[in-house]
């Protein structure tokens, strides 16, 4: 029988879901869908970096289920391991040591950023998959909201035009994989505040501006992104396993 799953982790908590928004499913036969959980408000960058640490070594172990974890930062930038100090162009919002991979990217209110902290022991050892996967959902997802995004060449990230017709990143993606088991995610702008990227290189590509679904002149809210995002959830899930 399907299972519910219900986990409290956090002041902020708004719902637990399953990949179909409901408290109750299964992707398939053998593995059990992960928890969603949504938080509200701003949640501080050291208090979500614990969690994630917390729930890997959780799932390692057998102790805890999957997680998709969907929430907002107040205005921060996160340094991953390819992070050149030169790239840090002002101090001017707080700066974090994240250990995905990556460099230098910005979170902050309009935002969605998610956390997956799921079991590729059970869903497929291959990190580039998983990846290249997560890069379909989200461009997909995108798709689904009537923006037409793509992967580039060399570049990281979800790539889209912006209304100047120039190449533009609309979603950012950097991960890290312990013992099998994932951490961090992505972030896709919805409606932030774009003149705080100019604080760093985002990514470490100077040449090309960001976006976002505002910029683009739509009225799409978080909570229809949310959505859209977890209608395709089953099959980014699905795909890991091929």
């Amino acid at each position: 029988m399907p299972r519910a799953y219900i986990a409290k982790m956090g002041n902020n908590d708004q719902m637990i879901y399953d990949s179909r928004g409901n408290t109750q499913n299964i992707v398939d036969d053998c593995i059990a869908a992960p928890v969603w959980k949504t938080s509200t408000g701003h949640t501080a960058y050291p208090d979500a970096f614990s969690v994630m640490e917390e729930r890997n070594q959780a799932v390692q172990q057998g102790r805890a289920e999957e997680l998709i974890w969907l929430l907002e930062h107040p205005a921060l930038y996160t340094a991953g391991t390819s992070a050149d100090p030169a790239e840090l162009l002002t101090s001017h919002f707080p700066v974090y040591e994240t250990g995905r991979g990556g460099r230098y990217t910005y979170h902050g209110p309009g935002q969605r950023v998610g956390y997956l902290m799921l079991n590729l022991n059970k869903r497929g050892r291959d990190v580039r998959h998983f990846v290249h996967s997560l890069e379909a959902w989200l461009i997909d997802t995108l798709g689904d909201l009537g923006i037409t995004a793509w992967r580039a060449e060399g570049r990281v990230g979800i790539w889209t035009r912006n209304r100047k017709g120039e190449e533009a990143k609309i979603g950012a993606i950097g991960i890290r994989v312990r013992k099998w088991v994932t951490m961090h995610g992505f972030a896709v702008n919805i409606d932030p505040d774009l003149s705080h990227f100019g604080g760093i290189v985002p990514c470490g590509i100077a040449e090309y501006p960001v976006t976002s679904m505002a910029d683009l002149g739509l009225d799409i809210s978080m909570q229809q992104f949310d959505a859209a995002l977890r209608e395709r959830c089953d099959g980014f899930l699905r795909t890991l396993q091929q």
